[in-house]
């Protein structure tokens, strides 16, 4: 793969919400440290994306020491909250399983609500050891992810969004492009591949962490949302359909999940192990 190298990393404190690109992140068997461990759900306990509610791409959450998070968005005072003690959980659904999650301070799930126009709640995965297994069609035996969509790590290249880009620019929606990488948010971004290269990886390493492929990432409707306006337009999703349907899904970037921990870093080799 020649001089592949993590050019970004980026971590979401908050499922769906605005994220931060740290120049490291500890990788835990569930994750990135600290991504994707709050998330909101509906009155029936179901998760709330920017598939329901595209403005949450407004919406930022600052990680605090401690695991707690600092909510912020556009017109709204910022709100600290604090991790939740386990004293109780409630059922979330999230994607048909159903994880048992703690909920968070009233006041978190006001401030949410109140933002977002509709009744929300604000819940924390207190145990990603535990809580959460990795789809079993996917994992080996004990794999276990955070609120992430499905899988611990998402991997994306520089190389693949350029091809995609170049895709775009050819179709019937070209003004929408050139597309910024935020619109697939992914965990990894790596640059010096070829293109789609993500495709065939069986294990790799980021450093010093090696990691498994365990399905091609299927694409949806966020990435069709500009993450600086929540407004969406058709792209990537037209593009993908005509260029990247595999097995009837939309294909961009690679899931990752850990076979060791420890600390990936920008700049990071990525070397393909097979």
């Amino acid at each position: 793969m020649g001089n592949a190298e993590v050019q970004s990393i980026h971590v979401h404190p908050v499922k769906a919400m605005r994220g931060l690109s740290p120049h490291e992140a500890v990788v835990e068997p569930w994750g990135l440290a600290g991504d994707r461990r709050w998330t909101l759900i509906d009155d029936g306990g179901k998760v709330v994306t920017q598939r329901e509610q595209p403005r949450l791409a407004l919406a930022a959450a600052e990680p605090l020491a401690g695991g707690g998070v600092r909510l912020s968005a556009p017109g709204h005072a910022p709100l600290t909250v604090m991790v939740p003690e386990p004293v109780a959980t409630v059922p979330v659904n999230i994607f048909g399983t159903k994880v048992e999650a703690v909920p968070a301070a009233a006041a978190a799930h006001a401030w949410c609500s109140a933002y977002l126009e509709a009744e929300v709640r604000l819940v924390h995965m207190d145990d990603p050891a535990t809580r959460r297994p990795v789809d079993p069609g996917f994992a080996l035996p004990g794999e276990t992810v955070s609120f992430a969509d499905g899988y611990p790590l998402l991997v994306t290249t520089t190389a693949s969004l350029d091809a995609l880009n170049s895709l775009v620019a050819g179709g019937d929606h070209a003004h929408e492009g050139p597309l910024p990488m935020n619109r697939f948010r992914p965990n990894v971004v790596v640059a010096g591949t070829e293109p789609w290269a993500e495709d065939h990886w069986s294990r790799v390493s980021i450093g010093e962490v090696v990691l498994r492929a365990a399905k091609t990432s299927a694409r949806c409707v966020v990435t069709t949302t500009d993450q600086d306006t929540g407004v969406r337009g058709r792209e990537p999703l037209r593009t993908l359909a005509r260029h990247r349907r595999i097995d009837g899904r939309l294909i961009f970037g690679q899931n990752l999940v850990p076979l060791s921990t420890g600390t990936i870093r920008i700049g990071d080799p990525v070397r393909v192990l097979g």
